[in-house]
């Protein structure tokens, strides 16, 4: 194409330096563009045919070997050998390759600029695709686990301390509210990513009769974008992305750490299945969560990602600079780390059973129904500050004499508290604990129940 082998050479009259040339390629991780790349090159060329740049045979010919291209490019083998300095130059020297001039045509009207910025939001746009898929897989284990221990209490923790009984289904439905919350977010980040900027060119907007809505009905964008500076600049889709994968990352590395405290043995309500768990070395009796803490650990790397594309971006100035090329590897690892962690959860999910014995033990150990007995103490007439100081004298007894609320003589209660009658044991009782939480969203079981039902309905129809 010009004596540097690049697309950009024609004013250089010196090769360019080994080190630089490498320092500068880009081609071996956005070679993954591959695919949209050609996809937006083939919408490109039937735009130059439609202004009459290039006839119906020339356009046929130059997206006949667009699509050869994209049959060869299935294998790795493909790019092996290539020095391309990118995958817009590979694909553009493999035309030239085959059709000499004719090929040359191809990038008539455009800059890599509003090529790679086209590229890369036609990729991403499939991608979270995939990636809310892999979420709705993720939430429907939730509903299955739910539902293997549908009876099943452990108790709720503030401050990493005993509070209040809740049931597992309820904790799995909790999760499942997060990460229905991150579904949605991508949803709202691929309305964003899905604008076509191709036709910005370089900076100031294409100086040919471009059809830029024609384009973006063929390539399935909703809308063009409206300024040409802004939109070969900008990345906040790329950020606002990484920032949506961070706050699934974040979900997941709760869920996580939920799960590595309960399968340890000083909880021990959850016991992993082999597969998903691995041993040490020395000690012969360990089992540990390597799956979920390496899902914790890279919650971390995907932070780094987005605060690198914030730093990345903050200080340039409109409009393209290269600094730019940094979004791809930082998008690239969002995208599977995020994807691979949303598996390997699921997988964990499937592989855990609850101990639901052990988990029922703990719930009803600890004064977890002080709180019921506060509100039994309210629905008497007492105000709630009243009710809690009281409350806290009944569990100071319990703690002197090493006994639960519910084993207390009623005459020593009374002692304290003379408000206290008889049918305060029906207050204390853990069933009747759960069932008045019957508020929406509370962990009463029939509000669980119909939550749960509400879930696997809205599972089965994001399906259809």
């Amino acid at each position: 194409m010009n004596n540097t082998g690049a697309l950009w050479g024609g004013r250089f009259t010196e090769a360019v330096n080994e080190v630089f040339a490498e320092f500068n390629r880009s081609f071996e991780f956005d070679r993954r563009l591959f695919s949209a790349d050609i996809q937006g090159s083939i919408a490109h060329v039937n735009a130059l045919n439609s202004a009459g740049i290039l006839t119906r045979e020339e356009a046929d010919l130059i997206i006949g070997r667009l699509r050869e291209l994209l049959a060869e490019g299935t294998t790795k083998a493909f790019f092996s050998d290539s020095a391309a300095e990118d995958v817009h130059s590979f694909i553009e020297s493999k035309l030239v390759e085959k059709l000499g001039d004719l090929g040359k045509k191809v990038h008539t009207g455009r800059s890599r600029n509003d090529q790679v910025a086209t590229a890369f939001r036609l990729w991403l746009r499939e991608e979270i695709d995939q990636l809310i898929i892999s979420i709705r897989q993720l939430r429907k284990a939730l509903t299955e686990a739910a539902s293997r221990h549908i009876n099943a209490v452990l108790p709720g923790y503030t401050h990493l301390q005993r509070a209040q009984p809740v049931l597992w289904a309820h904790w799995c439905l909790a999760y499942f509210e997060m990460l229905q919350r991150d579904a949605d977010r991508l949803s709202e980040v691929r309305r964003r990513v899905n604008v076509l900027p191709l036709g910005s060119a370089a900076l100031a907007g294409s100086g040919l009769p471009i059809d830029r809505e024609g384009v973006a009905a063929e390539l399935g964008f909703e809308k063009v974008s409206g300024n040409s500076l802004d939109a070969v600049s900008d990345r906040d889709f790329a950020i606002e992305f990484a920032g949506a994968c961070s706050l699934i990352m974040l979900h997941l590395s709760r869920l996580a750490e939920d799960l590595i405290l309960y399968c340890s043995a000083e909880f021990g309500f959850v016991r992993l299945g082999d597969s998903v768990s691995t041993g040490s070395s020395l000690m012969p009796q360990k089992k540990n969560p390597d799956a979920l803490e390496l899902i914790r650990g890279k919650a971390g790397r995907v932070f780094g990602r987005q605060l690198g594309l914030l730093a990345t971006m903050k200080g340039l100035p409109l409009a393209y600079n290269k600094d730019m090329q940094e979004d791809k590897e930082a998008v690239f690892d969002c995208l599977d780390t995020t994807r691979r962690c949303t598996e390997v959860a699921r997988i964990v999910l499937d592989n855990l059973e609850l101990d639901e014995q052990r988990a029922l033990d703990a719930a009803t150990h600890g004064y977890l129904n002080a709180t019921d007995l506060a509100d039994y103490l309210v629905r008497k007439g007492m105000p709630f500050r009243t009710a809690h100081d009281a409350v806290g004298r009944l569990v100071l007894l319990g703690l002197e004499t090493n006994r639960e609320l519910g084993e207390l003589d009623p005459a020593e209660m009374q002692a304290i508290v003379p408000e206290i009658g008889e049918d305060v044991f029906a207050a204390l009782d853990l069933e009747n604990s759960l069932a008045a939480k019957d508020v929406i969203g509370g962990t009463a079981r029939q509000r669980v129940l119909a939550a749960l039902k509400e879930a696997k309905e809205l599972l089965e129809s994001e399906g259809k």
